[in-house]
C-alpha cells in the first residue's frame, strides 16, 4: 500500500515536470548571470527550494539590493507555503514530528496541488502521505538536476528558446485543474485580478495579498451559495 502510493505521487508529478525542468534551467543560468558562485547557486536550490522566490534572490541580488530587501522579498513570497500547511495539516496531523518536518520540506507549489486532490478524495483511508514523498521527492531531484544543468551549460543555451516562458506555465498548469468548482473560479478570477493590479506594491506584497483577497473571495461565494 505505501509503496502504491509513493509511485502514485511520482506518477502525478511526471506531468509537471515538463515545466520544471525548463525552470530549473532559467534558475541555473540566471544565479550564474546575477554574480552568484556556481555553488551557491547550487546549494539555494536545496536549501531554499522554492523557485519563484529564487529567482526573485537572484534578481535583487544582482541589483545590488539591500540584504534586508533581499530576505524580506523571500520571506513575503514564501509565505503561501503557510496558506499550504495550513491546508494539508489535518491530513498529516497523526504524523510524527520526523515525518511532518520531511514533508513540509519538500511542500512546494506542484507537490501540494498533486497531494490535496489525492488527500480530499482519500483524507486518512490510505498513507497517503507516502503520495506527497513521492510526489515531493520526484520533484526535488528534478529541481536539483536542471539547476546543476543550467549551471553548467548556462552559456551554451540559445537566448532565442525563451526558457523563462516556463515559470508562468508551470503555475498554470498547477492552478487549472483545481479550478473544478464556482468558489475556485472566483477565487482564482479574483487573485489574479489582484496581483496585476498590485504590481506596483512595495515589498511583493502584492503576492500575499492577492493570496488573501483569493481566499476571501472563495470563501464568501462559498457561503453564499451554501446560504442559497
Amino acid at each position: 500500500m505505501k509503496q502504491k502510493e509513493f509511485l502514485l505521487g511520482v506518477s502525478a508529478m511526471l506531468p509537471l515536470l515538463l515545466g520544471v525542468v525548463p525552470f530549473g534551467l532559467v534558475f541555473g543560468v540566471l544565479g550564474i548571470s546575477s554574480g552568484l558562485s556556481e555553488t551557491q547557486t547550487i546549494l539555494m536550490s536545496s536549501i531554499i527550494f522554492a523557485g519563484a522566490s529564487q529567482v526573485v534572490f537572484a534578481q535583487l541580488w544582482a541589483a545590488g539590493s539591500a540584504y534586508i530587501v533581499i530576505g524580506s522579498s523571500v520571506a513575503l513570497i514564501n509565505l503561501r507555503h503557510v496558506l499550504y500547511s495550513a491546508s494539508v495539516a489535518q491530513h498529516l496531523e497523526k504524523l510524527n514530528f520526523k515525518w511532518r518536518i520531511i514533508l513540509a520540506y519538500l511542500l512546494t507549489d506542484e507537490a501540494f496541488a498533486v497531494s490535496i486532490r489525492r488527500f480530499t478524495s482519500h483524507g486518512t483511508s490510505r498513507p497517503v502521505h507516502f503520495f506527497m514523498l513521492g510526489a515531493g521527492l520526484t520533484l526535488w531531484l528534478t529541481w536539483q538536476t536542471s539547476t546543476i544543468i543550467g549551471v553548467i551549460a548556462g552559456s551554451t543555451i540559445p537566448k532565442n528558446w525563451e526558457l523563462a516562458f516556463a515559470i508562468p506555465l508551470t503555475f498554470i498548469a498547477i492552478v487549472v485543474p483545481l479550478l473544478r468548482s464556482i468558489p475556485t473560479i472566483v477565487s482564482a478570477l479574483a487573485s489574479g485580478l489582484i496581483a496585476i493590479c498590485g504590481q506596483s506594491l512595495p515589498w511583493n506584497t502584492w503576492i500575499i495579498i492577492a493570496a488573501l483577497g483569493g481566499i476571501l473571495m472563495g470563501a464568501f461565494v462559498e457561503k453564499w451559495n451554501h446560504n442559497k
